[in-house]
């Protein structure tokens, strides 16, 4: 059995695909490679940023489910996503910036000997990034060339998931036994897991918490994190050892851009494996990827109906010239 090559995505749920777009964009400066629909509710957009191409362990997602509350972070979720930056000096790039542009932010810190920095967003939405400095095991990805961040500098895929969960001993057994993690540090209450190569991009932190109170899911939360398995005949294998352990999965999903698998490993807690591949470079050209409105082909009968479900918005972005905002 193949372990899970490292973090593929985190699918998060916004107030605001507009607002979110502007944010990834302009602050973060991560490029949106898809602009599409949940395919499970089509009038809820589904947008997909990454590195400059696309490649898998950089993606963070948004739904913008219409009327859904504001959720409330607790125990028992998917609280924080992180983001991989070259070094510590990076870091202090990042406070200048967000100082700068007044997001909400905790000054630098260190877990599990890295350098971090945790920040939120308009929603309350969790973030951290995390420096490669002394990183060794996944690698990056290449940052956005044509974006607002100096590339020294720049995001270079996810980071480490973060789990605050009430049974720990339930937790630990499932991310050893069943999803072949390897526990390899501990701070506090904090646990560090990790898989395949190992390091910043194929991490789990898990924080047990028993205080909190249970989170609720909404606008501002975490839908579901995904961790990568290289094709279709591994992800077979992973479906069939969640039901060797009687976990329930999903079977099978086809979502066009990779296949997927979803099994909820706790409440409030769901996991997806997907596939590395076929990407998001095959029905659009990389200069004007996520400027239009893209539908996998089982879709494009509904366009019209699609089109008029959601709220147009401009994403076009290879008409801009975007300076390298350096802060002094």
């Amino acid at each position: 059995m193949n372990e899970l090559k490292g973090v593929h995505h985190v699918t998060a749920i916004t107030s605001s695909a507009e607002k979110i777009y502007e944010f990834f964009t302009y602050v973060l400066g991560l490029r949106l490679v898809k602009k599409t629909v949940n395919q499970d509710d089509i009038q809820t957009y589904h947008l997909y940023f990454t590195d400059d191409v696309g490649s898998p362990g950089t993606d963070m997602t948004f739904f913008d489910f219409p009327g859904i509350p504001k959720g409330v972070h607790g125990t028992d979720e998917i609280f924080k996503t992180s983001f991989r930056v070259p070094n510590d000096a990076a870091l202090e790039y990042w406070v200048k910036r967000f100082n700068r542009l007044k997001v909400e932010h905790t000054g630098m810190k260190e877990q599990f000997g890295k350098k971090t920095l945790s920040f939120v967003d308009f929603d309350d939405q969790q973030y951290q990034l995390i420096s490669d400095e002394n990183n060794k095991g996944v690698a990056a990805g290449t940052p956005w060339q044509k974006g607002p961040i100096p590339l020294e500098y720049a995001i270079t895929g996810l980071g480490p998931v973060f789990v605050r969960i009430s049974n720990i001993d339930y937790f630990k057994a499932l991310m050893e036994e069943v999803l072949l993690f390897k526990e390899t540090a501990a701070e506090g209450s904090s646990h560090l897991f990790e898989t395949g190569e190992g390091g910043n991009g194929a991490s789990v932190i898990v924080e047990y918490n028993t205080i909190l109170p249970r989170a609720r899911q909404g606008f501002g939360t975490v839908h579901h994190a995904a961790f990568r398995v290289k094709d279709r005949a591994e992800l077979d294998e992973w479906m069939n050892r969640m039901q060797s352990f009687r976990l329930p999965n999903s079977g099978y999903v086809e979502r066009y851009y990779f296949g997927s698998l979803y099994t909820n490993v706790y409440p409030q807690i769901l996991f997806e494996m997907a596939t590395d591949g076929p990407g998001f470079m095959g029905d659009e050209p990389y200069e004007t990827l996520g400027e239009k409105l893209s539908l996998p082909p089982f879709f494009e009968s509904k366009r019209d109906q699609i089109e008029k479900l959601i709220r147009h918005f401009d994403t076009v972005r290879s008409t801009k010239v975007f300076e390298k905002e350096y802060e002094d």
